[in-house]
């Protein structure tokens, strides 16, 4: 068919082959010149005859497509991969939008699954259940479990079985490099069995552990015997002092989450000096207990037993349990109490990185509705051959699934590099972070993310693409500015609903940050210590150790006021352990709320403790070096505590009594101070001086520089004095602050990672939204400069256009964070969930940013040269 003897019908052929992309023509050209042939040879004459060959050729051409080029997917992918090949920026641009998307969707994913989706490494992990005692009138603390409560409801329950108890205690432990404290773990023998753990080291304890009079025994923790004794292999059989005496390591744990404490050794209940010695207490409630669910109980039905129990020994021991809060007993599943922190912030987190994939998908959208209007010609060609509505879909799905698979797969290396961070961030909310980590349920869910971008966006493209084709280019273009112009709002409106959230995060860390703890941290260092007290049993030893330690560390240069306490505010073991309580009386006093059980914290302080924290007296005196053993006891009280139980008297002089027995006289009243959280009001404090109740596990050092010139100085103060005192913590006070507000801070950085993230995707895209129209209206603005426009109305009107976009998306964004904004409203901290200035200064930074980023490419059009604008048409 060359030459003067080609047909009309030859003719037309040729043409149409000649408008196909190249790489199109190369892959079916030959099949279509062979299936046009045979279809010739039958086709009838007369007008429209070679319309019809055509239609059959391609139809054929259709059909033999899978036999000759093995199957349609294979055949899509290699046409997917060769167009994606040859736009390597756009390739590039939406690979790397949609793998920040779908990257720190599978970070936060990895963290859930780890944390809430995962059974726990339990065995039975959903029948164990952890027991609370709480007051029936009021919300107290859990006040824990004596040792005669836990064996009441050991014989008395029928719902449960295998009651283990558990508490936490600080301990010397001696070894030839010197002496170390240790949280150490007091459980029942059977405790590890319960849980189904088994030492990787050695054996586990034994009844005969547990036994009176028993040899001491040590289990390890994983994490101590790998980072303070080096991983030895041979450890067990080993022995180390503690609590005068022998303790020998019988094996060490595998590594597990531990709850209620992170651990470093674990002891049985008769090795424990204290517990042994309170057996038979029933007002020593120190111990937590766990518990199995037998089969056919539920926790609501064990609640109903235990608190038909927890009745009947009320009445059975009238003077331990008060009347004023009651008593009750009630139970919570292990998995809800080991998330129950990290629960709402993990979701609420969840959450924002899933609206970051939304904008990053309205984003990339966008890139494909811009490049379809540059392959508007293939599309339609594709369209006149027979491609239907359907196969054009797969074809640009296949390609987006191309583009999301690596995005995902760039996703899922950010993801795990991002790991070590994530369990730092999750650490302070639950004891399970150190299980976050890869696996096939995070690649599912990468793959899951990718497929359903890849659906999404080349489905949008497709179904516009229907609608364009069979109508022109103009009013295609139109259509698609159209449905850009859309994406970008809703980019808009998902960007101001992350940044509402981080905003109120941040502005209520900000709250935290500047509130007044009432002391002075700044050149302030605090060291907190362990005395031996297997050594120092005496009231007296204790007194001698503290003058003497106090003497030489306030002697040193540069030193300006130094104080022994038995704690100082913030302290993270303090917290860890629970404050120091007890109840009091006022003396004189018989009405109900002077004999309801009020805790108040109690501190044993020197007298320099105020002046070393700067602690204002709001009234009467401070402790005096005359404050000795021997003298009438006194005691200085918080202005809380004043105001809640004096109202507008005076409390100086009263007397108060934690015992009813020994009273001790009111001589001071100080500013309010928060011991244990920022976020919490300060606690009702009362002051002791440390000459009346021995007691000393801190040491505070105010310097006239860098708190840290004296660390040195204190250390060997401390270890000349005693070398078996072990040191715990050395730190300043603004540290300990710093690190008391690390969860917030952690949160706001996170939530603002994915606010900015957000706000540089949607901002892109509007700048690239506006680039595109204006390469598409060349002409008009061509037209209209030469017709007399100036370039500021030119650069107006685009400015105008991109701004009346943000403000559609920012009417939608503010409904929609004004509803949820409520969520976050547990994790704020003196603001309110519908903060307006937040509102309000979030949406001005969305102006401020979109302004600018419509100028750049709105002047770009002002600058068109009218004369090549219209040419170019």
């Amino acid at each position: 068919m060359a030459g003067g003897s080609e047909s009309r019908s030859d003719r037309c052929y040729r043409a149409l082959l000649r408008l196909l992309p190249f790489d199109f023509r190369t892959e079916f050209g030959t099949d279509m010149e062979e299936a046009f042939r045979e279809q010739r040879a039958d086709a009838a004459p007369g007008k429209g005859a070679w319309i019809r060959m055509w239609w059959t050729t391609v139809r054929d051409m259709v059909r033999m497509a899978p036999r000759e080029h093995g199957s349609v997917l294979a055949q899509d992918t290699r046409f997917a991969l060769r167009m994606l090949r040859r736009s390597p920026g756009y390739t590039l641009g939406a690979i790397v939008i949609l793998a920040l998307g779908i990257g720190a969707n599978s970070a936060i994913f990895s963290v859930v699954n780890s944390v809430l989706l995962k059974p726990l490494p339990y065995a039975q992990d959903e029948q164990i259940v952890m027991l609370e005692q709480r007051g029936r009138k009021a919300d107290t603390l859990n006040s824990h479990f004596s040792a005669p409560e836990i064996a009441d409801y050991r014989t008395r329950s029928h719902s449960l079985s295998a009651l283990v108890e558990y508490h936490s205690m600080l301990f010397t432990l001696l070894d030839p490099a010197g002496a170390q404290r240790v949280r150490t773990g007091v459980v029942s023998a059977n405790f590890f069995d319960f849980f189904g753990v088994r030492p990787m080291l050695g054996r586990g304890f034994r009844a005969d552990d547990e036994k009176s009079g028993a040899s001491a025994v040590l289990l390890l923790t994983y994490e101590f015997w790998k980072q303070r004794l080096q991983g030895d292999p041979a450890i067990a059989g080993k022995t180390f002092a503690m609590n005068d005496r022998a303790h020998t390591v019988i094996g060490v744990l595998p590594p597990l989450p531990q709850y209620p404490d992170d651990n470093d050794v674990y002891m049985t209940t008769a090795a424990c000096p204290f517990r042994s010695a309170n057996a038979a207490d029933r007002h020593w409630r120190l111990m937590s207990v766990f518990a199995r669910l037998k089969p056919g109980f539920s926790p609501e039905s064990s609640r109903t037993e235990l608190a038909g129990i927890a009745q009947g020994l009320e009445k059975e021991y009238p003077a331990n349990y008060p009347k004023t809060p009651g008593y009750t007993v009630s139970l919570a599943t292990l998995r809800d109490e080991l998330t129950r922190k990290a629960r709402p912030m993990l979701l609420l987190l969840f959450g924002a990185a899933g609206f970051v994939l939304l904008i990053a998908c309205a984003n990339v959208a966008n890139l494909i509705l811009a490049r379809m209007s540059r392959r508007g010609k293939e599309l339609a060609i594709r369209s006149a051959l027979g491609a239907g509505a359907h196969r054009i879909l797969r074809q640009l799905v296949t390609e987006n699934l191309i583009l999301s698979l690596a995005a995902a797969a760039c996703g899922l290396g950010l993801a795990a590099s991002s790991l070590s961070v994530l369990k730092q961030f999750a650490g302070p909310f639950t004891p399970r972070a150190q299980e976050i980590g890869m696996d096939g349920r995070v690649l599912l869910f990468a793959i899951f993310c990718a497929v359903g971008t890849a659906v999404l966006c080349g489905s949008a493209a497709a179904f516009q693409s229907r609608k364009d084709i069979p109508q022109g280019t103009r009013e295609g273009n139109a259509r698609a500015a159209r449905l850009r112009a859309g994406l970008i709002a809703a980019q808009v409106a998902f960007s101001y609903v992350l940044l509402v959230a981080a905003g109120l995060v941040t502005r209520s860390f900000v709250q935290l940050q500047n509130v007044n703890p009432g002391f002075q941290a700044h050149h302030v260092l605090a060291m907190a210590f362990d005395l031996n007290w297997s050594k120092y049993r005496e009231q007296e030893q204790i007194r001698v150790a503290c003058r003497r330690l106090l003497e030489r560390v306030e002697a040193a240069p540069g030193v300006l006021s130094a104080a022994l306490a038995s704690g100082f505010p913030l302290d993270p073991d303090a917290m860890a352990m629970g404050r120091w309580t007890g109840r009091f009386r006022i003396y004189g006093r018989n009405d109900a709320q002077s004999e309801a059980p009020a805790p108040a914290a109690i501190r044993v302080v020197t007298p320099g403790y105020f002046r070393t924290l700067g602690i204002p007296l709001l009234g009467g005196r401070l402790f005096r070096e005359s404050d000795q053993a021997g003298s009438a006891p006194v005691v200085v009280i918080s202005a809380a505590l004043a105001k809640h139980y004096w109202q507008d008297k005076s409390p100086l002089g009263d007397r108060i009594s934690f015992d009813g027995d020994k009273w001790l006289t009111i001589a001071g009243v100080v500013g309010d101070v928060r011991e244990y959280t920022l976020d919490h009001d300060a606690p009702e404090q009362v002051y002791a001086t440390l000459e009346q109740f021995p007691s000393a596990s801190s040491l505070l050092v105010r310097t006239d520089a860098d708190p840290a010139t004296a660390l040195a100085q204190a250390r060997r103060a401390i270890l000349e004095l005693d070398p078996q005192i072990a040191i715990r913590l050395t730190k300043t006070l603004d540290e300990v602050r710093a690190d008391s507000i690390s969860p917030p801070r952690a949160l706001s950085r996170v939530f603002g990672f994915f606010a900015v993230l957000a706000l540089v995707i949607a901002i892109g895209g509007l700048a690239s939204m506006l680039a595109l129209s204006i390469q598409q209206r060349q002409r008009e603005i061509g037209i209209r400069i030469a017709v007399g426009a100036t370039p500021g109305a030119v650069t107006a009107g685009f400015v105008r256009q991109g701004l009346l976009l943000t403000g559609a998306g920012l009417g939608v964004g503010f409904a929609c964070a004004f509803g949820m904004s409520r969520l976050l409203r547990s994790l704020l901290f003196e603001v309110t969930p519908t903060d307006p200035l937040t509102f309000a200064a979030v949406a001005a930074l969305l102006f401020a940013a979109a302004f600018a980023a419509c100028v750049v490419p709105a002047r770009q059009a002002a600058r068109v040269d009218p004369q090549i604008a219209v040419r170019s048409e």
